[in-house]
């Protein structure tokens, strides 16, 4: 593939796209393998405060990927973000100063507010409850320590 000299944007985050699909879908297989819903929601968030359109569009193509995986409905987990990002994010960086602490935040919101946001959604279309298994402990543990990594 040939690309322009001037171009000095890398191919990478196409390699990470891939690897997340290989990913998602091993991760189905394998309950040990976290989904990375929360790891997601990080780097939505840190795109839009970049304001990245690269990385946006990337990481909803992600999402999406994540959606038809698990069976959610489709643009579910990008309009949540959006709302969250909007609505309560803002209250939570000005209410914490610890960075820690709004990693584990966006970590739990990701998970947990995204489990009620599919109830409530699963109630206004009367489709039937998305379950919660205790896999969601084991998986909101190994991604915070991701997201604190990054």
């Amino acid at each position: 593939m040939q690309r322009s000299i001037s171009s000095k944007k890398s191919l990478t985050p196409l390699l990470y796209v891939a690897l997340f699909v290989i990913y998602e879908s091993l991760s189905s297989i394998y309950l040990f393998l976290p989904p990375l819903l929360g790891v997601l929601f990080f780097l939505f968030i840190k795109s839009l405060k970049n304001d990245d359109v690269i990385a946006i569009f990337l990481v909803a193509f992600c999402l999406l990927i994540f959606e038809s995986e698990k069976g959610y409905l489709l643009f579910s987990t990008i309009i949540y973000f959006g709302l969250i990002y909007k609505l309560v994010l803002p209250k939570i960086e000005q209410n914490f100063n610890c960075n820690p602490c709004i990693k584990i935040s966006i970590v739990l919101l990701a998970y947990i507010g995204f489990y009620f946001f599919n109830v409530v959604m699963s109630t206004i279309f009367l489709l039937p409850l998305v379950g919660i298994s205790y896999y969601i402990i084991y998986y909101i543990i190994i991604e915070f320590l991701i997201v604190s990594v990054l």
